[in-house]
């Protein structure tokens, strides 16, 4: 089972527009590649990318498309006051995410 961490809006830590965007590739080419994502969990500021619109949000369709379970982090989705706003997947929690990273076979974690 392949996990997808994604626990930022972006890539790095120093330029903000450029992490995104850097981001943003990673999860298009991720789709366009073969590997297989079967579990998305998105946390503290990785809420963003499945509570906006985007590129990024395509690409975590076009995951869910293909069998992916996506989740984001509910008490990050009450933070930053999104709940309301979840536009792919379910709202997921803490137990769920350390599960994944238990029994995954691999994990890709790329913020």
């Amino acid at each position: 089972m392949t996990f997808l961490y994604l626990n930022s809006d972006r890539i790095g830590n120093a330029e903000p527009e450029l992490g995104r965007k850097l981001l943003q590739l990673f999860l298009e080419k991720l789709v366009a590649s073969e590997v297989r994502v079967d579990f998305v969990a998105c946390l503290n500021s990785g809420v963003f990318l499945t509570t906006g619109e985007g590129p990024a949000l395509e690409s975590l369709r076009a995951l869910a498309a293909r069998g992916a379970i996506v989740t984001t982090c509910g008490s990050c989705l009450d933070h930053y006051q999104r709940r309301e706003r979840l536009f792919v997947g379910a709202v997921g929690g803490m137990q769920q995410t350390v599960e994944l990273f238990a029994s995954a076979e691999r994990v890709i974690a790329p913020c």
